[in-house]
């Protein structure tokens, strides 16, 4: 499974209502103003206002963006974009300004998904959580392999039974999460069975939790995953639940600690800065929580409940600053926020702080 379900006619029913509700609470809503010459898309409130620029990250002739999955920041401010490009340009690198660098990476096309970056040592380092080869792949920024992991065979559920079966194994990562200290870290098998499955630094195997269902500690679609440190003193397995439509917490060996169910209608994945956490939302907006995991804020809510979660929105329909299906969203160095979207031409977006 490479792609994001569409949203069913309820849910489509479902998010518009909740839109409405938003609207009326007074939620921030997107405006243009009148710079020099031009017009800009400024939207969110406060601390958390942001100006959209336009045309960031275009790639040059006879390149393409396909649905665009994942996106990162290396210590020297470079951004990363990976997504199914048809050119098998699945790794796009740019400058902090959007000037393209270079692509490579036509192996992970098609398969495109999730995408993190980690320092060990002096050299950083890519992981890629793969749904089209059923892989977690470890490279350097070069694109060069360092490790390459398959389906876990020797993993066991929480019952001691073999999470998958020699026959048919199924299992599809979608994204990846580092332990704060250890070197170890985690794959979410989103696609696939619905663990958590956690390695030592070397790729060795360790532990499973979650499994298919409902209650505390089960999982449906663990399409993302963090270790949120917001409390240093006690770092936690953050679980996009996504299904379920909630967060879950567990401790770093994976038993259940709490979840939130507010406020989210399809929840992606996490970026962390300070005590906030940003949440791409796959139907139309951002979300940011504060250190009690409680709203701040929803940034480019959109409207039209029609295109929230659509991958098949035509081109000419955009509107800036109103998402339709993000997927992957992070906070650079400087609080300035990239959003990578679901869609099949691709869409990058950037947000410049603009907010005191």
């Amino acid at each position: 499974m490479n792609s994001e379900p569409q949203p069913s006619r309820r849910s489509v029913l479902q998010t518009a209502a909740a839109g409405a509700v938003a609207l009326a609470a007074g939620a921030p809503i997107v405006k243009a103003s009148m710079k020099a010459e031009t017009q800009s898309t400024v939207i969110g409130t406060g601390a958390h206002t942001y100006e959209v620029v336009p045309g960031w990250g275009a790639l040059p002739e006879g390149k393409k963006f396909g649905n665009t999955h994942g996106v990162c920041e290396t210590e020297d401010r470079r951004i990363f974009i990976h997504n199914a490009s048809p050119t098998g340009d699945c790794v796009c690198e740019f400058d902090a300004d959007g000037k393209f660098i270079r692509s490579w990476g036509q192996q992970f096309n098609p398969g495109a998904h999730g995408m993190q970056v980690r320092k060990e040592g002096s050299e950083e380092f890519l992981y890629f959580a793969t749904t089209g080869n059923k892989k977690v792949i470890k490279t350097n920024l070069k694109g060069e392999h360092v490790l390459d992991l398959g389906v876990p065979m020797e993993a066991k559920n929480p019952a001691g039974e073999p999470c998958y079966s020699e026959k048919n194994p199924k299992y599809s990562p979608t994204n990846i999460a580092f332990h704060p200290t250890d070197g170890s870290f985690y794959v979410a098998d989103g696609y696939g069975s619905n663990y958590v499955h956690h390695y030592d630094r070397d790729g060795k195997y360790l532990r499973t939790w979650g499994g298919t269902g409902t209650g505390d500690g089960q999982l449906k679609q663990p399409h993302g995953i963090w270790v949120d440190t917001r409390d240093a003193s006690n770092p936690r397995v953050l679980v996009a639940d996504r299904a379920n439509v909630r967060l879950q917490w567990f401790t770093l060996d994976g038993k259940y600690l709490a979840q939130v169910r507010e406020e989210l209608r399809f929840p992606c994945h996490f970026d962390q800065r300070g005590d906030e956490i940003l949440i791409p939302d796959l139907h139309g907006r951002l979300t940011i929580f504060d250190k009690d995991n409680k709203l701040v804020t929803h940034l480019g809510d959109n409207p039209d409940a029609a295109k929230r979660g659509n991958n098949g929105v035509p081109q000419e329909q955009l509107v800036p600053g109103q998402f339709c299906s993000p997927h992957q969203a992070i906070w650079d160095r400087a609080g300035n926020i990239y959003c990578v979207e679901w869609l099949t031409y691709g869409r990058v977006t950037k947000l410049r702080r603009a907010g005191a």
